[in-house]
């Protein structure tokens, strides 16, 4: 596996931003291009990448392609269109969205995604995306969320079997399904059911940590690598069974002195379990 995480200095060009992933000692990195960038600057950053041995984990589209507002929806689905193609031009494992709400809020919850016409249409969007762009050496993945599909498992699979793509692929991020105390205390099993039943389509994760407040009702909050409970342990040994160059993605944290925090505490977490990042 490689961790990874993004870059808080100013780089310039391709050999500038490989220089700045060597330098924050990461071997997987973000797409650092917007998807309007001329193909031959893509095709300079895929080139530089794997001449200096940096794997692109992911191109993120982040948007809502179910927005109850048509034009939000059609802007987003274009979007993920133009990341996804981004993603197979750069080389990148995955291009990642949500699946998206039916609410106000493009990433809160609502009682309205959660539904069987939710998933249908997340399963047409999916299938438009993906058959639009046509990717051959990428994948379209979701990363799950605690309150829209695909919130367990099992509703990964089932959007597998139904969208029917062999471009369509898993990111995982175990923080963003412990979403009960019942999950947060078994948290390491909950990894391995998600290894178990989807690690064969897993593109890309991300790596963060979860704590549960001690305050009425449920506060779950997201905290940096170290300062909650998420099972390292275990989500590394699972994800060493994988692809060796498995991307582990530092994500949604502010300071970059966090970010140098969390990842030396994922590294020594593997170096306990004897596993290379």
């Amino acid at each position: 596996m490689r961790l990874g995480g993004p870059l808080f200095k100013d780089w310039d060009g391709a050999e500038g931003w490989a220089a700045g992933v060597r330098a924050a000692g990461y071997r997987a990195a973000y797409c650092p291009l917007a998807p309007d960038v001329p193909e031959g600057v893509a095709r300079k950053f895929d080139e530089v990448a794997v001449r200096e041995g940096i794997v692109i984990a992911e191109v993120g589209a982040w948007s809502n392609p179910l927005s109850p507002d048509e034009g939000e929806r059609t802007a987003a689905v274009e979007k993920c269109k133009r990341g996804l193609q981004l993603a197979d031009t750069v080389g990148a494992r995955c291009c990642v969205n949500i699946a998206g709400s039916r609410g106000k809020k493009w990433d809160g919850p609502a009682a309205s995604d959660l539904t069987p016409e939710a998933f249908a249409m997340i399963v047409d969007v999916v299938r438009d995306i993906i058959d639009g762009v046509r990717p051959t050496r990428t994948f379209y993945t979701l990363e799950p969320m605690p309150w829209m599909y695909p919130d367990t498992a099992d509703s990964y699979l089932e959007l597998i079997k139904a969208v029917d793509r062999e471009r369509f692929a898993v990111h995982f991020d175990p923080v963003n399904v412990v979403s009960s105390p019942q999950r947060y205390f078994a948290n390491g099993a909950l990894i391995k059911e998600w290894f178990e039943k989807l690690g064969r389509w897993i593109r890309s994760c991300h790596a963060k940590d979860i704590l549960l407040q001690d305050r009425l009702t449920v506060h779950l909050d997201e905290v940096c690598p170290g300062r909650g409970a998420l099972d390292y342990g275990t989500y590394l040994r699972e994800l060493a069974k994988l692809d060796p160059d498995m991307p582990l993605m530092l994500e949604h944290m502010t300071e970059e002195k966090d970010y140098i925090e969390g990842a030396a505490y994922i590294r020594s977490k593997a170096k306990a379990e004897g596993l290379e990042l």
